[in-house]
């Protein structure tokens, strides 16, 4: 049975998700929101994390989708060079998506685009020196934003957190 319809709601550490579950509970009495406390926190928490991670690829002049691309080089390892395709593998987004970001960087000095060796219409995207420059001091602040952003955690927290995440991750219905 799901708990008391108020005991989330009038937790002296109850939040906006605790309320809402909270009217649900006395509205709908016939349905368990529950879900809605991992789910709505999820949610809210996405949007904090995006705003606040954000002003940092705003210092570097970078979206998040062009700071993806870079740091996604830049992991890759000597000569920091991908096919368009092993980026839009890596970073889940459509040809279209890479091809306006890797357009944008290029303009930017940050990659430069070379045809493939082996395949006449292919690209190969690499990473130039003032990219690598910018990516490693974007990604060091990053890194930086990441940690402080997680002080609230102690590292046995944060390592349940992880796995508890990496769980849900992998157990989400295919659609």
């Amino acid at each position: 049975m799901p708990q008391d319809i108020d005991s989330f709601a009038s937790r002296t550490d109850a939040d906006a998700v605790d309320r809402i579950v909270g009217q649900w509970r006395r509205e709908r009495p016939d349905l368990d929101p529950s879900p809605m406390h991992v789910i709505g926190r999820i949610t809210r928490l996405h949007w904090a994390l995006d705003e606040r991670l954000g002003r940092v690829f705003e210092r570097y002049d970078l979206g998040r989708g062009e700071f993806d691309m870079l740091a996604t080089l830049r992991r890759s390892g000597p000569p920091f060079e991908l096919t368009a395709g092993e980026l839009r593998e890596s970073t889940m987004v459509t040809s279209g998506a890479v091809t306006k970001r890797i357009d944008r960087l290029e303009r930017a000095g940050l990659v430069s685009r070379r045809a493939a060796e082996d395949d006449a219409r292919g690209r190969l995207i690499r990473l130039t020196h003032r990219g690598q420059e910018l990516i490693d001091g974007a990604v060091e602040q990053h890194v930086r934003n990441e940690t402080r952003l997680l002080a609230g955690l102690t590292a046995d927290e944060r390592s349940t957190l992880t796995d508890l995440l990496r769980k849900l991750g992998r157990t989400l219905p295919d659609e």
